[in-house]
Order: C-alpha cells, then sequence, then structure tokens
C-alpha cells in the first residue's frame, strides 16, 4: 500500500476509535434542537470543537510539545459547567421561550453570508464546541503520535478524511434521532437527562485522564 493509501486508512480508523462516543452526545444535541438550538449550532459547533483537537494535537507533527493526560482530562470541567448552568437555568429558559422564539425569528438576517457568521456567534455553537472539546481531549494524545508518523502530504490526507468524518458522524447521528423510537425516547427526556449526562461526561473525562491524581491528597 503506498504512503498516502497507508495515511488514508489510518485516518478513518483513528477517528472511528476516538469518536465511537461522540454519536452519542451528537444525538443528545440533535433532540434539543428547536427555534433557539439550531442544527447548525451543532454542525459549527462540531467543527470548531475538532478543529481545536487537531491544533492542539499538531504539535506532534512538528515532534513538540506532549500535553500530559492529567491535564488534558481538565478539559472536563467545560461539560461540567455547561450541565450545571443548565440545572440552574432551566426554568427560566421554559419560561422565556416563547419571547426568544418570537425575537429570534423577527431578528434573523436574509442575507444568507451574515445568517452564518451570527450562527458562528452564538452561544449554542460555542457550547457544542465546548463539549465537543472535552469529549475529545484525550484524542489529542492518540493524534499527536499519529501526526508525528507522517510527512506533510500525508498528514493532509489524515486532516481531510477526519474533517470529512465529522459531517459523516454529524449526519448520523441526526438521521438516527429522526428515527420514531429513538426520538420519542430523547424529546420526553433528552433535556431533563442531558445536564447529568453533561456532567457525568466531565467527571468521566477527568477520572479516566487521571486528573484527580493532581490533586495532592490523592498523591501517594
Amino acid at each position: 500500500m503506498s504512503k498516502l493509501g497507508t495515511a488514508f486508512s489510518e485516518g478513518i480508523i483513528a477517528f472511528i476509535a476516538t469518536n465511537i462516543d461522540d454519536i452519542i452526545i451528537l444525538l443528545i444535541f440533535f433532540s434539543q434542537v428547536d427555534v433557539n438550538f439550531r442544527r447548525r449550532h451543532i454542525l459549527l459547533g462540531q467543527y470548531l470543537g475538532f478543529t481545536a483537537i487537531i491544533i492542539a494535537s499538531l504539535p506532534g507533527f512538528f515532534g513538540g510539545l506532549v500535553v500530559a493526560r492529567q491535564w488534558i482530562g481538565l478539559l472536563g470541567l467545560l461539560p461540567i459547567a455547561i450541565g450545571i448552568q443548565q440545572l440552574v437555568y432551566t426554568t427560566e429558559e421554559t419560561i422565556t421561550v416563547q419571547t426568544v422564539s418570537s425575537d429570534f425569528r423577527q431578528s434573523t438576517p436574509a442575507n444568507p453570508i451574515l445568517s452564518f457568521i451570527l450562527s458562528v456567534l452564538r452561544p449554542q455553537t460555542y457550547k457544542v464546541a465546548a463539549v465537543t472539546l472535552a469529549n475529545g481531549g484525550d484524542n489529542i494524545s492518540i493524534y499527536i503520535p499519529l501526526f508525528a508518523g507522517h510527512d506533510l502530504a500525508s498528514l493532509q490526507v489524515i486532516l481531510s478524511i477526519f474533517f470529512v468524518m465529522v459531517g459523516v458522524w454529524c449526519a448520523i447521528a441526526y438521521f438516527l434521532s429522526r428515527q420514531p423510537t429513538i426520538a420519542d425516547i430523547l424529546s420526553r427526556y433528552g433535556k431533563a437527562v442531558v445536564p447529568f449526562v453533561l456532567i457525568g461526561l466531565g467527571l468521566f473525562i477527568m477520572y479516566e485522564r487521571g486528573t484527580f491524581t493532581l490533586l495532592p491528597w490523592v498523591k501517594s
């Protein structure tokens, strides 16, 4: 197999192996889609978060910095913070949803380019990006050595595969969320469960990366 062919195969395998759990998170996100939280927020947030993961992994290509797993685990604080925020403001958001919905419809610009830019700047996009970054923090420890073993042409192939697969992952999660049985379960329990899922995800990220060993009373 050629070097580029090898990079192609490694890119697909590495993405699938490191993003299986992301399907569940995307399913939860798509179950919450409404007038305030759009599909584009999820797609753009996913790409922003994944781009941040790639940027953090690029030092591996240059043979540079390697971030300790314990410190990478601190990214778990992001979904914990978002989950707590959703628990605190759930009631307030429910009360104001009709007003926000009306205002949103009236203020949406007709210019598609301006609309796209405003979508990128919305807090919903950054929330998805933050969860994507935190959930994929461990990917960095895999992508760094992966990138280090390739030249520039092979790296470009791998990155191309990665960014195509992000869109494929979003499409799979979206179509799964549209299935009647799955959609009904998620529509009934999704929003109530989401904050706890995010908090649990953050704690798991910190535990799995060994972040709690940074605490002075945990060290041996």
